[in-house]
Formats: structure tokens, C-alpha cells, sequence
């Protein structure tokens, strides 16, 4: 359980970013519906663009160079921004694989 109290004036921005796209969005609409039940004003879901890392490896150390296997992987990001009343309350457990980082405006 988290609260934070703030000011009118202050924004805050939840980066979301996981290489599993369905956990993702479980949280994102996890997040939207306790933002609707304490009644704050949000934008988003944000979808950012993925990122994509290819990996290239040789199938054998000695002869064959030109048997290679490849491997991706994408992390998928989004944005919520959040504009509090008074203070935010954000009580649920995080599936793994998702990280989350909040900043203040």
C-alpha cells in the first residue's frame, strides 16, 4: 500500500515496460480501474514504441559458421499519466516481469 500526498499542481507519470505483452496490459487496466474508483483524472494508456533486441549465435563453436540460430526479444513500454486530488492510493500486487518506475512532475 502506497499514498502519496501531493499538490494540485503536480503530475505524476507511471512507466510501464515488460517483455510480455499480456501481463502489461493486465496491469495497465488493473491501474485505470483503481484510478476510476478514487475518482482521478488519467490519460492513457500510452503505447510506446517496442524495442526489439536480436540476438545471433553459431549452432556449432568449431566448423559449421554458417549455421546460426537467432533469438528476439521485445519489450513492450506504455505511459499513464496521472493528475491526483489529494493523494493516490495503489494497493495490489505487480505480476513479475513488469517493471515500473514513477516520476513527478
Amino acid at each position: 500500500m502506497k499514498q502519496v500526498l501531493l499538490n494540485y499542481n503536480t503530475i505524476i507519470i507511471i512507466k510501464l515496460q515488460s517483455f510480455n505483452i499480456t501481463r502489461l496490459i493486465i496491469t495497465v487496466t488493473r491501474i485505470c480501474a483503481i484510478l476510476k474508483k478514487q475518482k482521478c483524472n488519467f490519460s492513457g494508456p500510452i503505447s510506446l514504441p517496442t524495442k526489439k533486441r536480436k540476438y545471433c549465435l553459431l549452432k556449432s563453436p568449431h566448423i559449421n559458421k554458417t549455421a546460426r540460430e537467432h533469438f528476439e526479444i521485445k519489450i513492450y513500454k506504455k505511459i499513464l499519466k496521472i493528475f491526483p486530488k489529494l493523494y493516490i492510493n495503489l494497493n495490489f500486487f505487480f505480476p513479475s516481469g513488469v517493471d515500473l518506475k514513477i516520476f513527478k512532475i
